[in-house]
């Protein structure tokens, strides 16, 4: 006859101690990618956080070139900087607002520009042809080269007595009386606009032709056997669709084109003419040639608090949008 022995449970056989270890588990699989994360995110507060507060205190300090070697000994000033910069009577403050303003058109031509021309490309890659891949390849070029490397070679091409430019107008295609002087002057802002869409435009077109690719073809068809002509399938399928991408797209353009400091700097070095006086170049003339860095920290600053209020009315005026077209 078998008997049979009950045994007492452990208390690691109990039912909650199967779930301890699933918990565990699943802490670590959520906590790991933040854990991952951290390094990088320490490291982005360190380049980008502390600048910016460094520069937000030294803004309120009388920091000169006699302070330089410990800007904390600079004598506190208050906001007597910040009243300097927006003073527009006054010789600095007329130089800013200038220089503001030549910021906001230049920046407004160029992200126009580059999302025109990079639409306009994108859509006519979508047709199937002979050599699109390559063509494709061609058009990232600029997007891919150094901006030293690119905004060096449109340098020369600048030149006045040798340069492409001039020899391609005037004397090819004889559309001016004689040479001009593309790196001096009104046409300065030419040129760099010039230079900027060459630069941006394929970025445009690489968001695009990605936002492209998530249109059903099917709705094309339909609108064709509709009777739709190709410019009401843009107008109709093509934007609307593409609107998400394109809110993103110009936020961006934006962003990079009025913060820009690489291509003005490059191409007139350190005093860049008065057509083309962007307000990134503008801030660095004032801090680093004239040494008056308490003055340009505050230029930062407002600069800063510009961005950040575009910024929030734009993302706040398309989301509005989404939401009505969702209604």
């Amino acid at each position: 006859m078998t008997t049979t022995v009950l045994k007492e449970p452990v208390r690691g056989d109990a039912p909650g101690a199967a779930r301890a270890p699933r918990r565990t588990g699943r802490v670590r699989r959520v906590t790991l990618p933040y854990l991952l994360l951290l390094p990088a995110l320490v490291l982005e507060l360190l380049v980008h956080l502390v600048p910016m507060v460094m520069g937000a205190l030294m803004s309120f300090r009388e920091l000169t070139r006699f302070h330089i070697r410990d800007w904390s000994t600079a004598p506190w000033s208050g906001l007597r900087n910040y009243r300097v910069a927006v003073d527009f009577d006054a010789p600095v403050g007329k130089a800013l607002l200038h220089s503001f303003a030549v910021t906001v058109g230049f920046t407004l031509l160029s992200v126009a520009l580059c999302w025109l021309i990079g639409t306009a490309a994108a859509l006519f890659m979508q047709d199937t042809f002979r050599g699109r891949g390559l063509l494709r390849a061609l058009f990232l070029v600029p997007y891919a080269l150094p901006v030293y490397a690119a905004v060096i070679t449109w340098v020369f091409m600048f030149q006045h007595d040798n340069g492409l430019v001039n020899h391609v107008l005037h004397d090819q295609l004889h559309l001016t009386d004689k040479r001009s002087f593309w790196l001096l002057g009104d046409n300065s802002f030419y040129a760099l606009l010039t230079v900027s869409v060459w630069k941006g435009w394929p970025f445009a077109f690489l968001i695009v032709m990605a936002g492209l690719q998530n249109i059903p073809g099917e709705l094309y068809e339909a609108a064709a056997l509709d009777g739709a002509g190709m410019w009401r399938q843009i107008r109709h399928i093509t934007l609307p669709a593409l609107r998400p991408v394109n809110q993103v797209l110009v936020l961006v353009l934006f962003l990079w084109t009025f913060n820009d400091f690489n291509t003005p700097f490059v191409l007139f070095g350190r005093g860049a003419p008065e057509a083309a006086d962007l307000i990134s170049v503008h801030i660095y003339q004032t801090t680093f040639l004239t040494w008056d860095f308490g003055t340009g920290s505050a230029m930062s600053v407002l600069l800063l608090l510009f961005l950040l209020v575009v910024t929030g009315g734009y993302l706040l005026f398309t989301s509005r949008g989404r939401k009505g077209a969702d209604v």
